[in-house]
């Protein structure tokens, strides 16, 4: 009896012995297999870096906008890239005879191959005309100088205050397209 015991702790032992060998061969490969990860991990980062800047545009020597930010990241280097606002930004776009529209969202990011900027969080546009419009997101062609969403809306102007999903428009507010609108508007003729 006492050989039998003998040989089961020696079994026992060995295997044990052999388990916890193939534990740490186990270990030590997936050690390396993260180092190998680490080398081919590239970490995204900006190209170029931002803080609290006041840009201003001009056009023939005239001043046509003037992006305000707290923080911007440029993401040049990428394969379509962009620029991000992660802290919002403040923009204060002229006319051709110096009427403004401002803009603020809480957050924003500009393609450069597109010339959009998706303004998201907390959009709010107002004019010096009193109009006033708020939503989540906010698309703005640059080119076109036009501004459109599918999001809920709410536009504030003299004529009342008008709720609804889904809008297009100059960005003067002298043209607007307003999809499934609702709310009360003052008819003066």
């Amino acid at each position: 009896m006492d050989l039998i015991r003998r040989l089961f702790f020696f079994r026992f032992g060995s295997t044990l012995f052999v388990v916890s060998l193939f534990f740490l061969a186990l270990v030590g490969c997936e050690s390396n297999f993260k180092e190998v990860q680490k080398i081919n991990y590239s970490e995204f980062a900006p190209a170029g870096e931002a803080t609290d800047f006041n840009l201003k545009y001009t056009d023939s020597g005239r001043i046509t906008s003037i992006l305000e930010s707290s923080k911007m990241l440029d993401y040049a280097h990428v394969e379509f890239p962009y620029t991000e606002f992660p802290k919002g930004i403040f923009v204060t776009l002229y006319d051709s005879k110096g009427q403004r529209t401002f803009i603020r969202s809480n957050y924003a990011v500009t393609f450069k191959g597109t010339g959009i900027i998706d303004l998201q969080s907390q959009v709010k546009i107002t004019n010096e005309f009193g109009q006033q419009l708020e939503t989540n997101q906010l698309y703005y062609d640059q080119k076109n100088e036009w501004f459109f969403t599918e999001q809920k809306f709410k536009l504030t102007d003299t004529k009342g205050v008008s709720y609804g999903e889904g809008i297009d428009f100059s960005k003067d507010f002298k043209r607007v397209n307003s999809q499934r609108i609702n709310g009360e508007i003052n008819q003066t003729e």
